[in-house]
């Protein structure tokens, strides 16, 4: 029986360790990630995963128009989860 207990006492280290290891910190990058894409206003710059530069002109639920570059017409709509990076408007 000894040999039983453990057995099941190394899968619990194992499991314990990969939850620390793989798990806790992916679920924290996604709260953070969650923040900073509930933090887009309109007017912020923000840093898309494809790597485009733009700013915020219109939003929604999940959804928002980026418009990208010097020429006022390349409005683009887009997920919030694209987005990477937000710096704030300036008051």
């Amino acid at each position: 029986m000894p040999q039983g207990i453990t057995i099941i006492l190394l899968y619990v280290v194992i499991i314990g360790a990969f939850y620390l290891i793989a798990i806790r910190p992916q679920r924290k990058k996604e709260k953070a990630h969650q923040a900073l894409v509930a933090s887009v206003a309109v007017g912020d710059s923000i840093l898309t995963t494809s790597g485009f530069y733009g700013v915020v002109i219109d939003m929604t639920d999940e959804v928002v128009i980026v418009e990208f570059g010097s020429n006022k017409n390349c409005r683009i709509p887009m997920q919030k989860a694209a987005i990477v990076e937000v710096e704030k408007k300036e008051d």
